[in-house]
């Protein structure tokens, strides 16, 4: 028994470190242009969810629990300081002006809009207000005036973006756009738990490998299919349908745990794993959702979903030896499945109530 507890840890061990928030945004995506070429006003816009707004100023002000657009109108001065101060722009080495502010509450996110009085020369941004936030925490800077390739990425360590004029190179600190995006991909397979956990509960009741790939693929095509579809604009996930999404990628961990303890044969699994893949789409799309990505769209969905992709391979190489190993011995293979399926429903359970409820 000891042997088996020593082989199925690791495969425990996916369940514990997770939470019922696995998909919460952890970008702010800014897109900074001249209107006119050489001119001195600049504009950006910054987008992100009101809770990553909540992190950095009280911005509830009637203490509802809700954002609401007389809330933000209400915090004018705070979202002046705690945003825009906390971001300081310059051009070929000297401060801008801020010359106008605004915010409104959108769909599933805030969009803060300002203008700026700006000097010739090459656009530098220090985000500064990551500090304030936890280390997982992003900005993807996207240029209307060099398109995706002045895409960059900031976080804590490395807060400041550059922006080149028109005709200049863009130029910027760290790995390329696509190489970012592909690595927020594979961070965000391993931080979705719920994701892994309802790979393990599939990956649990074994089988050859032709009907892991089989299984794999199924949920790799669907998770795509409504990942790009939310993506691109085709579906759209307000805040109620995102906590729906949630609720059903919880009961779909439950489902497969209930198989497994009470089916013998899985015969429809390939079915049911492209369906419930189409709901967990919904919930890697949640993350790009919602945040204006205008020219670098097909950048972002293309490198953020290789990038789950590739997270989803190493997870499902790491597992699939260890289950290989433990159906060597069929009594100690139903043990396991029987264990792990009951914490799996456990886990799933929990946070099917909590999302559905809370």
């Amino acid at each position: 028994m000891w042997r088996t507890a020593r082989l199925v840890a690791p495969l425990a061990l996916l369940l514990v470190a997770g939470s019922a928030g696995a998909h919460d945004a952890d970008i702010l995506y800014a897109q900074l242009w001249r209107p006119e070429a050489g001119g001195p006003e600049v504009r950006e816009r910054l987008t992100l969810t009101a809770e990553t707004l909540g992190l950095l100023i009280p911005v509830d002000a009637d203490g509802d629990g809700a954002l609401s657009q007389a809330d933000l109108d209400a915090r004018t001065q705070a979202l002046a300081v705690g945003i825009w101060d906390a971001i300081p722009l310059t051009a070929g080495g000297r401060p801008c002006t801020r010359t106008g502010a605004s915010a409104m509450v959108r769909a599933s996110f805030v969009e803060l809009g300002a203008t700026f009085s700006c000097p010739a020369g090459q656009l530098r941004q220090r985000f500064s207000l990551l500090s304030l936030l936890p280390s997982n925490y992003r900005v993807v800077l996207g240029s209307f005036m060099q398109g995706e390739q002045g895409q960059r990425f900031a976080d804590a360590q490395q807060p400041t973006l550059v922006v080149s004029e028109p005709g200049q190179p863009a130029r910027g600190e760290g790995p390329s756009g696509l190489l970012e995006w592909v690595v927020l991909g594979v961070t965000h397979i391993f931080e979705g738990i719920d994701h892994l956990t309802f790979l393990l509960a599939l990956l649990l009741v074994g089988g050859s490998f032709r009907r892991v790939l089989l299984l794999v693929t199924a949920f790799t095509v669907a998770h795509s299919l409504t990942l790009g579809a939310t993506a691109l604009g085709f579906i759209l996930l307000d805040d109620a349908r995102t906590r729906w999404v949630e609720a059903a990628i919880a009961a779909s961990i439950v489902w497969v745990a209930l198989e497994n303890l009470l089916l013998r044969e899985h015969r429809h699994r390939a079915l049911l794993t492209f369906l419930f893949g189409l709901v967990h789409g919904f919930g890697f799309a949640n993350v790009l959702s919602g945040y204006g990505l205008g020219d670098s769209v097909m950048t972002g969905l293309f490198g953020f979903n290789l990038g789950v992709e590739l997270g989803q391979a190493a997870v499902i190489a790491v597992l699939l030896p260890l289950v290989r190993l433990v159906q060597r011995r069929p009594a100690v293979h139903l043990q396991t499945v029987r264990g792990l399926s009951l914490l799996i429903l456990a886990t799933g359970g929990y946070w099917l109530m909590e999302r559905a409820l809370g």
